[in-house]
């Protein structure tokens, strides 16, 4: 690969919401590569902190279930909407795989270097979802704090997101970005 496929790659990534995923599934094989390159992420002394739990097939009612009763939960009555509750689920339905985005702090470094592991496990997810011409969002809802009603989480883990995935049925849009001059300064002396 020549750095402008990778810049290509980087610049082409998006949010990807489910409304636009097909039915295609993601195959085993393409779900281990974007989990293995989730896992090549830098991370410092080696903590490797990030953990995923994928959620397909008939987990993903189960979810849509919990994701809603959370919401309901959570959300004051005269705040919700029969249009929230509807998204809520069919973000769920829609999507072919789910990843609930954990983090177990090893406590041998500060929490923002390990939740900054992960992130960057993340990106590489997503930049290998956008390589593999797959759909792919992160969300985090209130309800990720409630994770482990729905899921075991370890001692020391916590979920920080939702990674919804599934095929796109229709090309990336182009965004813009501010100049990168407007966002650096150089210390040269």
């Amino acid at each position: 690969m020549n750095p402008e496929e990778l810049f290509n790659i980087i610049k082409t990534r998006r949010s990807v919401m489910p409304t636009v995923y097909s039915e295609v599934e993601i195959g085993q094989e393409e779900l281990e590569k974007i989990l293995e390159s989730a896992n090549w992420a830098p991370n410092h002394k080696r903590t490797e902190p990030w953990r995923f739990k994928i959620i397909e097939g008939k987990g993903k009612q189960r979810f849509a279930d919990f994701m809603l009763e959370k919401h309901l939960e959570i959300t004051p009555p005269e705040a919700q909407s029969e249009r929230k509750k509807a998204a809520i689920v069919d973000k769920c339905l829609l999507s072919d795989k789910i990843i609930l985005i954990c983090m177990k702090t090893s406590h041998q470094l500060p929490e923002w270097e390990e939740l900054a592991a992960t992130a960057m496990a993340v990106q590489n997810m997503w930049l290998m979802c956008t390589a593999m011409e797959i759909g792919a969002y992160w969300s985090s809802p209130s309800a990720i704090t409630k994770m482990g009603e729905f899921v075991e989480l370890e001692e020391d883990e916590n979920c920080f997101g939702i990674f919804y995935m599934g095929k796109r049925k229709e090309p990336l849009h182009e965004s813009t970005r501010k100049p990168i001059v407007e966002k650096i300064e150089f210390i040269r002396s």
